[in-house]
């Protein structure tokens, strides 16, 4: 499941931020969610809050999930445009959920049918912030 090493790896950045320091614990954990990335939410949380128990100074901590919107940006002709799933194939979707990069392969500017374009913001999964106390 790609939601459980998404977590593991989020567990692991979160762990790896608070070595050595003398936190009593961690209060919060703020995590950006791309929507390009297509996790399941449900499956990703379940598999942090199962993960956080584990480490005594993460297993009190609140978990707050962010999703971002997808936008994109045709280096061409400038158009800014969302994703839009439901103009993929299931394959094509899968495809892009496990390597977010090949998203070039399936879409294209709306306005000038250009592959070259950028992805703005809405990729990946971070941990934006941890609370401590």
């Amino acid at each position: 499941m790609h939601e459980w090493a998404l977590a593991e790896a989020v567990v692991s950045t979160a762990l790896d931020a608070v070595k050595g320091k003398k936190f009593k614990e961690v209060t919060e954990l703020r995590i950006r969610m791309g929507e390009l990335q297509q996790i399941e939410i449900e499956i990703f949380e379940f598999a942090l809050k199962e993960l956080i128990q584990n480490h005594e100074i993460l297993k009190n901590a609140e978990i707050k999930i962010e999703k971002e919107e997808a936008v994109f940006r045709c280096n061409v002709c400038g158009n800014e445009w969302k994703f839009t799933k439901d103009k993929l194939t299931d394959e094509e979707s899968e495809s892009i959920h496990f390597i977010p990069e090949i998203v070039h392969t399936y879409m294209r500017c709306p306005k000038c049918n250009s592959p070259d374009f950028e992805v703005i913001k809405g990729r990946g999964v971070s941990l934006e912030s941890i609370e401590v106390r």
